[in-house]
């Protein structure tokens, strides 16, 4: 690892905080899902990720692909906090006129590798970057964080085969398996477990951790760096809504924003000022 894990248990407390923020002064947006997987995208990009903010377009760069896009506050606080753009433009998420859509844009916001938003097609991207890498024999990684619910998508499955058959190590997944999607737990919509079985059986290397524990992420994505002829999928078990009580493990906050006193609550919990 080479970030220290207060600073980055601090990093991901901020984020934290800013997806609050961020979706609140929105009025709409997706905290349940952005809050847990906020663990993960804080380690890669302030532990492990070759970005550069004052070069978004450097070729030797890492890729990320945010997968679950509704996920976008999480990242977009994440490139705030690493600078490529100022922090105050969180507070324009989802305005008119804002480079911060709903869903991640390429084409409008520095340091966005895929744009994203339709299920399933984030993972397929990511597989194309890292086949394309390895065609040029770039050192370049590719990583992507899909959500749990997405794994009903079939295009998933696609791409699983598809990264086995070109023999991808330089491609590591993360899935945010919070349990949740927004119509109620997995396990009642479409079961997707067992999720580390079905991708062993696709061809990938796999790994079993708590995605909030920056160790046991650190320790995984070191080992998914060793590994070879082989795409890495890390399955990181999280808490939908992770750091504010009353959105923890309710499907309800899937994609609704926070009152002005459910907000200052939140932003409190999580060691702010409101």
């Amino acid at each position: 690892m080479t970030a220290d894990i207060n600073f980055l248990k601090k990093k991901a407390n901020d984020i934290r905080i800013d997806i609050i923020r961020e979706i609140h002064a929105a009025g709409s947006g997706h905290p349940g899902g952005s809050l847990s997987a906020a663990d993960i995208i804080t380690y890669l990009y302030f532990a492990e990720m070759n970005v550069d903010p004052a070069d978004p377009e450097k070729q030797d760069r890492d890729r990320f692909v945010l997968s679950k896009g509704h996920a976008a506050p999480a990242l977009y606080a994440a490139l705030a906090e690493k600078g490529f753009f100022p922090k105050e433009t969180l507070m324009t998420l989802r305005k008119l006129g804002s480079i911060l859509q709903g869903h991640p844009d390429k084409k409008k916001v520095p340091g966005i590798d895929m744009s994203t938003g339709s299920l399933g097609q984030g993972i397929s991207a990511a597989v194309g970057m890292a086949l394309a890498a390895k065609t040029d024999g770039s050192t370049s990684r590719v990583y992507a964080v899909l959500g749990d619910g997405e794994l009903q998508e079939g295009i998933v499955w696609e791409a699983a085969m598809a990264a086995a058959h070109y023999r991808l190590d330089n491609l590591t997944a993360f899935i945010d398996w919070n349990g949740l999607q927004i119509d109620g737990k997995n396990e009642d919509v479409m079961t997707v477990a067992p999720v580390g079985e079905k991708f062993l059986a696709f061809g990938w290397n796999v790994q079993m951790i708590d995605g909030h524990d920056f160790e046991q992420i650190a320790q995984a994505v070191e080992n998914a760096k060793k590994i070879t002829g082989r795409p890495q999928m890390i399955v990181a078990k999280t808490v939908k809504g992770k750091g504010v009580s009353f959105m923890e493990n309710e499907a309800g906050w899937h994609g609704k924003a926070p009152s002005d006193e459910q907000a200052k609550q939140a932003v409190e919990e999580l060691g702010g000022e409101w």
